[in-house]
């Protein structure tokens, strides 16, 4: 089995590196692309095979191919450039997605969002309540009173309901807390 290994833009990728799999065996055939990034894996027996194709600056490539016998086979691949975090330096381990902490942190984000709209939409009965306080004492009548308490009790039902949002989001082991949300706790 032979053939050229290059990039999206048709430039060749010299150094690639190039296993071949026998699926039936689980033996492997390495080999190399030249500067021309040709490669060519020998001796390989007729059966199904996985061709696993990487290079630096480049996405790992796998295809899977069947070999008969006698034949010679030719199969160019394309390897697609892209920057992966283990060539940023993070670990193999820190760079593979976790579910789980994946579904918490989108649990999280939805319930804070709920909380920010709660607490703003609290403001409009807040501001009521408080220009609504400046006559509820200068009248006899009631009206005035009630709803200014009907105001305030709508303020309280809010607030608790944008705390709630807040208070039982799921929390992220080693977030810090600073800046505004420091300021936001504190007041709260």
């Amino acid at each position: 089995m032979s053939g050229t290994i290059s990039d999206t833009a048709g430039k060749v990728v010299a150094n690639a590196k190039i296993s071949v799999k026998n699926l039936a065996t689980n033996q492997s055939t390495d080999a190399e692309t030249n500067s021309a990034g040709l490669y060519s894996a020998a001796n390989l027996s007729p059966g199904d095979y996985e061709a696993s194709v990487s290079a630096a600056g480049f996405d790992t490539k796998v295809a899977k191919v069947t070999l008969a016998a006698g034949v010679d086979q030719t199969m160019n691949l394309t390897l697609i450039s892209g920057l992966s975090l283990q060539d940023l330096g993070f670990p193999a381990g820190e760079v593979q997605g976790n579910a789980a902490e994946q579904a918490r942190l989108n649990k999280r984000s939805h319930m804070l969002q709920i909380h920010q709209r709660l607490g703003l939409i609290t403001t409009i009965p807040l501001g009521a309540t408080v220009i609504s306080g400046f006559f509820a004492g200068e009248t006899t009548s009631s009206t005035s009173r009630d709803l200014h308490a009907a105001l305030g009790s709508a303020t309280t039902g809010l607030y608790i309901a944008s705390a709630y949002y807040a208070i039982f989001a799921p929390k992220i082991p080693g977030t810090k807390v600073e800046g505004n949300i420091r300021l936001h706790k504190a007041l709260a």
